[in-house]
């Protein structure tokens, strides 16, 4: 079983013990990001599915898929971007670190990378002496790929 194969699958069982259903359109949608090399709009995403199924879903059903995946950790949304990847932990059964993004900004491409509870203590620690409360753990950080720095 390849691992596209593996994180449906994974998928799947995970909306079961939830109770819910990981339906033909989630599929879909799910199925975009976890084959995509980047992070997609949802417009993006109603373009994937028109191509790679003939099927036309509109943006608003395509947000509130996205919504559905979110909350069942499938995928994560790049507030930065207005875009979403597909979890790269899908398959995993262990805890996590919390999850940070480096996007490429060069080619888009994005990688999930972990950053410890302790270092996100900290962070917020830091945000409240200066009279903020961080709203999300999440970074989104600028970077630029080895593939694209090599052709530089």
């Amino acid at each position: 079983m390849n691992q596209y194969d593996k994180a449906m699958s994974a998928a799947e069982q995970q909306c079961a013990q939830s109770g819910s259903r990981l339906t033909e359109k989630r599929k879909h949608i799910l199925s975009g990001l976890l084959k995509s090399e980047k992070a997609l709009s949802a417009y993006e995403l109603v373009d994937f599915c028109k191509n790679e199924y003939n099927e036309s879903i509109p943006a608003m059903s395509v947000y509130r898929i996205l919504d559905f995946l979110q909350s069942e950790r499938l995928v994560h949304k790049l507030s930065t971007a207005n875009k979403y990847v597909a979890c790269s932990h899908i398959t995993c059964k262990h805890e996590h670190e919390v999850p940070q993004f480096l996007i490429c900004s060069e080619c888009q491409h994005v990688e999930e990378i972990g950053i410890s509870k302790s270092l996100i203590e900290t962070l917020q620690k830091n945000a409240k002496k200066v009279g903020f409360e961080l709203v999300s753990p999440q970074l989104e950080i600028n970077a630029i790929c080895h593939t694209c720095l090599d052709k530089t």
